[in-house]
């Protein structure tokens, strides 16, 4: 299927013949070997030690949807990584958030922008953020052999649905099943603990800037008790990504804009170390 630019500067048939508007189904069909779930991998005995991503946290408010996630990843009790990038942009009105094996994750993101940007130029239309979940399930359940061998992808999808007018949160297991959250979602192994921090925090009438908060203190409380989650660093000025999603389009908070809200909560923690949570809003 490869261009031959040294002799005739054609591209193959391939390229050129009308099919799926699916760029995943298109290399299904020509190369399946470049998909994740196309490769062979060697038996292995045990589970395969490789750096993994953790917590990602989503919560919704009035006109759109936060997606955060912190920075440390993680190769059994060893730390891989204290910066790690977990959320991306999926288009203009989508973002994901991965947790699982980092590369296998990065890899499927990737693919994943890809897949709606081909979509986009074939239709000459955005698919519906419904039709993105579903897209995102079928690519997981495409990886369910390299998941049975240790390297699962689980990752957190979000986005602002223009015809709902509204942010949508989606989860999803290992399998590919997907669920619609509401409200809020966690994945990773500090989930758990972020969940039952933004139960207590979360109610409808979030503003944008208290929803962002809660997020960045959900991962706070999360690193608190799960050792593979990395809370704010501020000696290393490492701070969570936290990404906005409204009708305006995707933001990425900046690092001065991510670091304020990180200071505000540990200086109120250390102003009421065992006082009440709901107060950091």
């Amino acid at each position: 299927m490869e261009a031959n630019t040294r002799s005739t500067g054609r591209l193959p048939a391939a390229f050129l013949t009308p099919g799926s508007s699916s760029f995943v189904d298109f290399l299904s069909e020509h190369q399946p070997e470049l998909l994740p779930g196309g490769r062979n991998l060697p038996p292995v005995q045990g589970v395969i030690e490789a750096p993994h991503g953790t917590t990602i946290i989503a919560v919704t408010f009035p006109g759109g949807v936060v997606l955060a996630g912190d920075r440390r990843a993680t190769m059994g009790n060893l730390i891989a990584s204290r910066d790690m990038e977990k959320v991306f942009p999926a288009d203009e009105y989508s973002a994901v958030g991965i947790a699982g094996s980092a590369g296998p994750a990065v890899e499927m993101v990737k693919l994943f922008q890809l897949e709606l940007e081909h979509f986009e130029k074939v239709e000459g239309t955005r698919l519906s953020l419904e039709g993105k979940a579903n897209r995102l399930s079928t690519m997981i359940r495409s990886n369910l052999p390299m998941a049975m061998q240790g390297l699962a992808v689980v990752p957190l999808f979000a986005g602002y649905d223009v015809d709902r007018e509204k942010g949508r949160i989606f989860s999803y297991d290992v399998t590919g099943g997907r669920s619609e959250e509401r409200g809020y979602a966690a994945t990773g192994s500090g989930s758990l603990f972020a969940r039952g921090s933004m139960k207590k925090l979360f109610h409808e009438d979030l503003t944008e800037q208290q929803a962002t908060t809660l997020v960045v203190q959900a991962l706070y409380d999360a690193a608190d008790d799960d050792s593979a989650t990395g809370g704010p660093d501020v000696a290393r000025r490492i701070y969570p990504i936290v990404t906005v999603i409204t009708d305006d389009g995707f933001r990425r908070l900046t690092e001065a804009e991510s670091s304020e809200i990180a200071r505000s909560i540990l200086e109120r923690r250390m102003e009421q170390p065992d006082g009440p949570r709901a107060a950091l809003l």
